[in-house]
């Protein structure tokens, strides 16, 4: 072979090897370097995240204003600062907008190509309050109660809650993904169970489109994490539902698709204990019998546990891969326990509960 051609074969190989190296650390780049600073204020707001000392403190507080006073080295001072008074409603508030701007922060920090599915779980409280004052409004209650203060639709909620009839409700909906469940549910067409089912269902069903449009890790990571979400949502329903003796048929009609579980089995059993022992062979088995003797007095126990394993595994993903969309999303999971764990210290000083028993309680929730 004529040393030109073997010159131009070597040419064309070295020429190839660079390529496909500056094709990979391209792709690296543009995969992995726009989560390093996030990732790194992230890892900063965590280290200021409350610990147990301070949830003692808080637990010793007493009153509503010394429970305040005793945030104000933290980073709820500024929502806390306005109060108009030491109640728990407004301190539930305050602790609320918190973690809208905890939502709003980490949509603002993130990549452009990422960012909006916390635009998107934010739409979750848009959910859980139009699901609330519409149940509100049903049994004949004061719908505002129900509000959290939180959400996309916060304003839109708000004037629901204020509304004098079911038509005016329905104008307020106009244009939103949930005007057409509340057609049916004024219509007839669906009870309130339903209703909520199915604002959940279109819900989830925007989540999981959005991550299944996604790529490579990202997809991943998103997928695992919703997929968690639609099971917890779905176990806890058909438990409650078979609590309350509902047949296969009308379980089957409140449960949501997308989740990693299949829940026929448990749905088509007689009784709670029969279904519990349906889900013990799946990945929730060892949560559920751990709290398995206190679950059949109290449904919220497991509520807690299912959200606690999310947060696990959610953990476990994000050191696989460190440098995603994960590390946010254990953040926000992490803020949304530490505001739950607030809120129950707020309700239970304001009942006049001992802070021995404070301590105890608020330990439980962790």
């Amino acid at each position: 072979m004529e040393t030109g051609v073997v010159t131009g074969i070597l040419n064309s190989t070295i020429a190839l090897i660079f390529t496909w190296v500056a094709y990979k650390t391209g792709s690296y780049i543009y995969k992995y370097t726009p989560y390093s600073y996030p990732n790194a204020r992230i890892s900063a707001m965590e280290a200021k995240m409350l610990n147990s000392q301070k949830f003692n403190e808080l637990a010793e507080s007493r009153t509503l204003q010394n429970f305040v006073v005793n945030l104000e080295d933290t980073q709820y001072r500024d929502y806390l600062s306005g109060l108009s008074e030491y109640s728990v409603e407004e301190i539930e508030r305050a602790l609320e907008k918190s973690l809208a701007g905890t939502y709003e922060m980490l949509y603002k920090m993130l990549p452009k190509r990422s960012r909006d599915v916390f635009r998107l779980l934010l739409e979750e409280w848009d959910v859980r309050n139009i699901a609330a004052v519409v149940k509100a409004k049903l049994r004949g209650e004061p719908a505002i109660d129900y509000v959290s203060e939180i959400g996309l639709l916060l304003p839109k909620v708000k004037a629901m809650a204020e509304a004098k009839s079911m038509e005016e409700i329905l104008v307020i909906l106009e244009g939103t993904p949930y005007e057409e469940p509340f057609r049916k549910l004024i219509l007839g067409e669906i009870t309130a169970s339903q209703f909520e089912t199915e604002l959940y269902r279109l819900y989830y069903g925007r989540l999981l489109d959005y991550a299944l449009s996604r790529k490579g890790d990202e997809k991943t990571i998103l997928l695992e994490f919703l997929r968690m979400k639609v099971d917890r949502l779905n176990i806890v329903t058909a438990l409650r539902a078979k609590a309350a003796g509902m047949s296969a048929e009308e379980i089957r009609s409140l449960l949501l698709s997308g989740g990693s579980v299949d829940l026929e089995g448990v749905i088509r059993v007689d009784d709670v204990g029969m279904a519990l022992a349906e889900l013990d062979s799946t990945r929730y088995g060892k949560v559920i019998r751990e709290v398995r003797e206190e679950l059949e007095r109290n449904f919220g126990v497991l509520e807690r546990a299912l959200d606690e394993y999310i947060l696990q595994r959610m953990v476990e993903v994000s050191r696989f891969y460190p440098l995603s969309i994960a590390a946010p999303i254990v953040y926000v999971l992490k803020k949304e326990r530490e505001i739950k764990k607030l809120r129950a210290i707020v309700k239970l000083i304001a009942d006049g509960v001992e802070p021995e028993r404070i301590k105890e309680m608020i330990g439980d929730l962790a």
